[in-house]
């Protein structure tokens, strides 16, 4: 067997170290990752630790219950499950989860546990639900309660349906809770608009160095990248809509209505925004494949524009809307506008695709469609 060479030794010791050095990278974004994801959900985690326990001290303290499980067990599942539509979905939680305890109340008294009344239960609390309008969660929930009810031993010192009075306790507090303190911030959608702003610059800037190094791996990784903002505008919609609903519901924010509706109104803008981003990556990619060349001015032009979207970002991020970008997003319209057109149609749809960017940011501050476009010359 051959002994291996000092070359080969040192070509494995490089391998090793750069895939440490890639593990050890991959393991700080990934602590950062959860530390931001607990950051974002600190608020919801309080809210429901808080409510659990209040929900407890009621039913104990104050009705009398020995051991109110189904109070903090409701509070928790009303708030937690609570997303998007926030107050709709508690609604319909805390409706799911009261069917689901009256049904197993009534069935643990008439008939005990076992496994035909657990079929039955099930069957019967998912019905109820149904036929109360429930769409899949609140059926969900109602079956799921009515299972744990009947296949949970009662106490001597449990009145007869007990639990469910705790259950409506819970889910009672819940909905206070999240009408009076919502749990998504007022400020979220414009916090979310300002990542997937402050991204859509970084994969701008990718681009143009991409096609400045003809560098076709790049562009595919570019490419890749301006996919993968879907998830982000998902969420700037989700939080959109459930800032709508907090102002409509909570008597506490509907001062706020006005600018939760501006914040709200960033996310068409911003989804158009990113179509034409992920338009350009792929002609980017087209043209490192084939080898084109793109105007050394249309790169800058890139740059100027990622630029501009940083400091909207930063804006956004502060807790402002970027309107302090409109003379420079105008001024960069009229530029493009006098750019020579390149012979490769890639490099032209690049122009075009950077170009619309500007009239969708334009959008995004507030110009109506029609200024915007008027901001944005046909090409001389």
């Amino acid at each position: 067997m051959r002994e291996p060479t000092a070359f080969s030794v040192r070509q494995l010791a490089l391998r090793a170290f750069d895939l440490s050095e890639r593990t050890a990278r991959a393991g700080k974004r990934s602590a950062a990752e959860r530390a931001e994801r607990w950051r974002r959900r600190v608020f919801v985690i309080a809210q429901c630790a808080v409510t659990a326990g209040v929900a407890w001290w009621v039913a104990h303290s104050l009705v009398g219950h020995p051991a109110p499980f189904f109070a903090a067990v409701a509070a928790i599942i009303t708030l937690g499950l609570s997303y998007g539509q926030r107050l709709t979905r508690a609604v319909q939680i805390a409706i799911g989860v009261s069917v689901g305890v009256l049904v197993g109340e009534g069935f643990l008294h008439l008939f005990g546990t076992g496994v035909w009344q657990i079929v039955l239960v099930c069957a019967v609390a998912m019905s109820v639900a149904s036929l109360l309008g429930a769409g899949n969660l609140m059926a969900t929930q109602a079956a799921v309660q009515a299972v744990i009810v009947t296949a949970l031993p009662i106490t001597a010192a449990t009145s007869p349906f007990g639990r469910w009075v705790d259950a409506l306790i819970g889910c009672s507090l819940a909905l206070l809770v999240a009408t009076v303190a919502p749990g998504s911030p007022v400020r979220k959608p414009l916090i979310l608009a300002a990542a997937v702003l402050k991204e859509s610059a970084g994969t701008l800037r990718a681009a143009a160095t991409a096609l400045r190094d003809h560098d076709a791996e790049a562009a595919d990784a570019v490419l890749h990248r301006a996919r993968a903002s879907e998830s982000g505008l998902q969420e700037l919609d989700e939080a959109a809509t459930e800032g709508i609903a907090v102002v409509r519901s909570s008597p506490f924010r509907r001062k706020q209505r006005g600018q939760v509706e501006a914040y709200a109104d960033l996310a068409a803008p911003l989804d158009r925004m990113v179509r034409n981003l992920r338009v350009l990556a792929r002609r980017a990619a087209v043209v490192t494949w084939r080898g084109n060349e793109v105007p050394t001015a249309y790169l800058s032009l890139m740059d100027d524009v990622a630029q501009v979207m940083e400091f909207m970002a930063g804006e956004m991020f502060a807790g402002r809307l970027p309107t302090a970008a409109r003379t420079r997003l105008e001024k960069l319209g009229l530029e493009s506008s006098h750019l020579p057109m390149a012979p490769s149609l890639s490099a032209v749809v690049i122009l075009a695709q950077t170009r619309s960017m500007i009239a969708d940011l334009l959008e995004l501050i507030g110009v109506d469609a029609a200024t915007a476009r008027a901001a944005i010359p046909d090409i001389a």
